[in-house]
């Protein structure tokens, strides 16, 4: 059995409530489809989102949720397993449940999956004093002893962002080659201060349930109270291949092509929020979800007008 909708929407972070929200507005029958795996789930608090400073990311989701729902949007808890498209150019989106479900027009805001290094203690910090966002975490952390663990030598500029918080930074090379560095990263580090600390890490120390340093493979020990560290950003873009969108490649992984509204290159396509990039934070994710919602609303108005619907 198929349940028909004007748009659905996969993905219910951010960037998916938004144009949910903008569309249920617009009268719209929508439906959002989230598999609940917001990238930020391990962060206490979001920071930036004027009004919503501070405010924990499963609080924010859930005001969101709520919101939707006042204006008719359905929201159901499921994975988009398959999409196809139709000879009319509408698509049969397949649920992990099993259930299919029609739309008119999609909006692909599954995001990404964050992929840590694999050194003890990194996943089971992060969100706390493992950060990877400055602007996200950096005023919460300040003046504390910063270390830096490179994941490739783009954490010479981690490295020199972070000393706006602190001014005890250590970058860690762990699997970097220090003759990796060139001379102008190694002067911008001197100049910034940051000592750099090459050398393999092994694990991160904790104590009483707080990070205390970065132990090293040779048995050295630095302490240190916060680590920053850039994962592996892993865009969730397998509905997008199946529909044969463009995607562009990026320091930062493999994103969605899209124009200034969120438009792929699939007619009837949108992406949004961290399905577009790998530095949507959530108030920038927001924003393209109601810019998609609103062109969106605009799309199926003038199509119902030219056909005569």
């Amino acid at each position: 059995m198929t349940d028909r909708y004007e748009v659905v929407v996969v993905g219910g972070g951010a960037a998916g409530l938004s144009a949910a929200l903008v569309l249920g507005r617009a009268r719209r029958q929508v439906l959002v489809v989230d598999a609940g795996e917001p990238r930020n789930a391990p962060a206490a608090h979001m920071q930036g989102y004027l009004s919503r400073d501070g405010m924990s990311p499963a609080e924010f989701l859930a005001e969101g949720r709520r919101e939707i729902q006042r204006y008719g949007v359905g929201l159901v808890q499921d994975r988009a397993a398959d999409v196809v498209r139709d000879d009319a150019g509408e698509f049969d989106v397949t649920l992990a449940s099993g259930r299919t479900v029609h739309a008119r027009r999609l909006v692909v805001a599954t995001g990404l999956a964050d992929e840590l290094p694999s050194v003890p203690g990194v996943a089971e910090r992060f969100g706390r004093d493992v950060l990877h966002c400055p602007y996200c975490h950096g005023w919460e952390v300040r003046d504390q002893a910063f270390g830096v663990l490179a994941t490739s030598v783009m954490s010479v500029h981690q490295a020199l962002m972070v000393t706006q918080w602190s001014k005890d930074v250590s970058l860690f090379l762990h699997t970097v080659a220090e003759s990796e560095l060139s001379d102008e990263d190694l002067r911008h580090l001197a100049a910034a201060g940051v000592h750099v600390v090459p050398g393999e890490v092994a694990e991160l120390v904790v104590s009483d349930d707080r990070l205390a340093g970065v132990r090293l493979a040779d048995g050295s020990e630095h302490e240190r109270s916060v680590v920053f560290v850039a994962p592996r950003a892993v865009p969730r873009t397998g509905l997008l291949e199946r529909l044969g969108a463009d995607l562009k490649e990026t320091p930062f992984g493999v994103y969605a092509a899209v124009d200034e509204s969120g438009r792929t290159s699939v007619p009837g396509v949108w992406a949004a929020g961290n399905a577009v990039g790998f530095s949507e934070q959530v108030i920038n994710a927001a924003a393209l979800g109601y810019r998609a919602g609103a062109m969106i609303n605009g799309d199926l108005l003038f199509a119902d007008i030219a056909s005569g619907g």
